[in-house]
């Protein structure tokens, strides 16, 4: 048995509507609709929201988890929403807020220029840290991994965008020759 699909959905402030194997939540942050597999099932009961599969095949015991996990990610983002967290480290590196948009200075001979798309949402903090919400967890993390993927951290300096508290493990560098003064002997 899943012990992640047997727990039930708390649904706080959220509201559930049901079309056919399509479920619908809505609240203060947004909406977010899932489509149900064949095989899983979805009912509200007293403000709890409970997945269910229909058979015990394998495939079913496999959604089961999932489903339940995907519902309740919806419900968290609709009521509290999701938000990721990205650092900019290096020396000139910046980026602003322009309308919407934010506008990367990243050593590179272009600014990058990165669009919101729909339900996400950009906030600027200091001059180098860039938050990242919305409803939709999914989209939230690829929106940073996106934004991430423009200046990775440098493996030996560190330099670049990276998600606020990832260890970034740097190379020593070339240590150059010992012993000798010029090579020659």
């Amino acid at each position: 048995m899943s012990r992640i699909g047997q727990q039930p959905v708390e649904l706080k402030t959220a509201k559930v509507d049901f079309r056919d194997d399509l479920v619908q939540i809505s609240g203060s942050k947004g909406s977010l609709s899932h489509l149900l597999p064949g095989l899983i099932t979805a009912t509200q009961k007293d403000g709890l929201l409970v997945v269910a599969r229909k058979n015990n095949s394998r495939q079913a015991r496999a959604l089961h988890g999932l489903t339940r996990s995907i519902l309740a990610n919806m419900v968290h983002g609709v009521t509290e929403g999701w938000e990721k967290t990205l650092e900019i480290q290096g020396i000139g590196y910046r980026v602003e807020k322009k309308g919407e948009t934010l506008v990367f200075s990243l050593g590179l001979s272009h600014q990058v220029t990165v669009e919101p798309i729909e339900g996400i949402s950009f906030e600027i903090k200091d001059k180098n840290i860039i938050v990242i919400s919305g409803a939709d967890k999914v989209a939230v993390g690829n929106v940073a991994a996106k934004i991430r993927k423009i200046r990775p951290p440098d493996a030996y300096k560190g330099k670049g965008i990276r998600y606020q508290g990832e260890v970034v493990h740097l190379k020593a560098g070339k240590a150059g020759k010992v012993g000798s003064a010029g090579g020659a002997a």
